[in-house]
């Protein structure tokens, strides 16, 4: 009994921390390594008889793909439009050319943005037109690029649909859009207002760079970014009515993925574009690659792995929810910095699931790991799907953004975010305001 109890176990481990690992080394393209770990896991699980094809289905949470799926469609629309070109460049202008004032103005359309759209597809889209306004004005873009990517990853706390991570706590713990604006939303804001403080004081001798040809970008006519009005207006009305069912979807019995969709369906009827086009804009390697994370964690699961980790965080839940909390947090920065905040997530949602149903008090806990998990992708250049991505756009330009040069910036703004969510945590647990 021992023996077939140890064998799911130890084979289990084994194909996770395979799949870690390769995730981690990125010498292959990740979806194809969490594709192999899944194979090898449904393999190993049938091999043992403790976990099937059929069991494998069953561990997809299919309302988290429903969710990126819809908001990927979602954005692909919005892309065509010109409209964040047009906030970035308006935002440029406000700025007078000033490269401080132009860092705070572009890190908030980057916040602002990151909290409805998910965070690379705002870099993606903020990223060319900073570099372009850099260019104009004759300063570095390596300040305004390190903030939007930072910025970015907190920006995105703040909402259910802001951060990858956060569509997946909200749908494992049942949380709705108005419990993560209530909640994570004013943390979110001082956080910010700190991260901000420091980059102003971490890159003030770049910043204090003389701007050149700031006549010309005064002279920018930001309506042109602006390519089609018509379907500009449209998606704005399709994104307002889809934030507004994401703060009622609880009352009217709409689950976060079935929301997303409606929006995504309302924009594809309503503005009727070349499909094959939008087909091309949403990301189906991310889709699959939370698909084969969910079946190698579904793998952990049935083979009681999860079962021992959770008895350890439910051992310090029960000496001190405080204690719990603060580990969880720290725990997830930590690795979100190591292996990308998205697969942690993923490998902590079944064990937070089981100690709610042994009576756990979890939901601070889950308020810890959002926090924890999004403010610490901030740590190194892979803790986050953004941060690679800005990363890999710098590249572009000629110049490498290496792990020292980002230690210099992201780790420090990433430790005093964590350390003031951290507080907040605390003070939320000690007032009742995250139980």
């Amino acid at each position: 009994m021992q023996d077939v109890a140890w064998g799911p176990l130890v084979v289990s481990v084994l194909a996770f921390v395979l799949t870690y690992v390769g995730i981690f080394l990125e010498r292959v393209h990740r979806t194809i390594i969490a594709i192999s770990g899944a194979v090898m896991m449904i393999a190993f699980g049938s091999w043992l008889s403790f976990y099937g094809a059929h069991d494998a289905v069953q561990s997809v949470d299919f309302d988290t793909i429903m969710l990126l799926l819809g908001m990927m469609l979602v954005v692909g629309l919005f892309r065509e439009t010109g409209f964040f070109q047009y906030l970035a460049i308006r935002a440029a202008k406000l700025a007078k050319g000033r490269p401080w004032l132009l860092l705070v103005y572009l890190g908030l359309v980057t916040s602002l943005v990151s909290t409805v759209l998910d965070n690379v597809t705002t870099i993606i889209i903020i990223v060319p037109v900073t570099v372009s306004l850099a260019d104009i004005l004759g300063i570095s873009p390596f300040p305004f690029l390190m903030s939007e990517a930072l910025l970015s990853n907190i920006g995105g706390v703040a909402t259910l649909i802001g951060d990858p991570p956060n569509i997946l706590i909200g749908s494992a713990a049942g949380f709705g859009f108005l419990d993560f604006l209530t909640h994570l939303a004013p943390i979110v804001l001082l956080t910010w207002l700190l991260a901000q403080g420091l980059l102003l004081f971490l890159f003030r001798r770049e910043l204090s760079q003389a701007p050149s040809n700031v006549e010309r970008l005064m002279g920018m006519d930001e309506r042109r970014a602006i390519v089609d009005p018509v379907s500009t207006r449209r998606m704005l009305v399709t994104l307002a009515i889809t934030v507004v069912l994401f703060m009622i979807h609880e009352s009217i019995g709409l689950e976060p993925g079935l929301v997303a969709l409606i929006g995504a369906c309302t924009g594809l009827l309503w503005v009727r574009p070349d499909f094959d086009k939008i087909l091309q804009e949403v990301h189906w390697d991310v889709l699959l690659f939370f698909i084969a994370l969910f079946v190698i964690v579904g793998g952990l699961e049935a083979s009681g792995v999860i079962g021992v980790l959770g008895g350890a965080i439910g051992f310090l839940a029960r000496h001190g929810l405080v204690l719990a909390a603060v580990v969880v947090l720290w725990v997830g920065a930590l690795a979100s910095g190591v292996i990308s905040n998205v697969p942690f997530t993923i490998a902590m949602l079944p064990i937070l699931k089981t100690l709610a149903a042994q009576g756990v008090e979890v939901v601070p806990l889950w308020w810890a790991l959002a926090i924890g998990v999004g403010l610490g992708a901030n740590l190194t250049p892979f803790g986050s799907a953004a941060n690679v991505v800005v990363a890999s756009m710098y590249d572009s330009l000629g110049e490498r953004l290496t792990f020292r040069r980002w230690a210099a910036t992201g780790t420090w703004v990433a430790l005093l975010t964590c350390a003031f969510g951290t507080a907040a945590v605390i003070i939320g647990i000690k007032t009742g305001l995250l139980r």
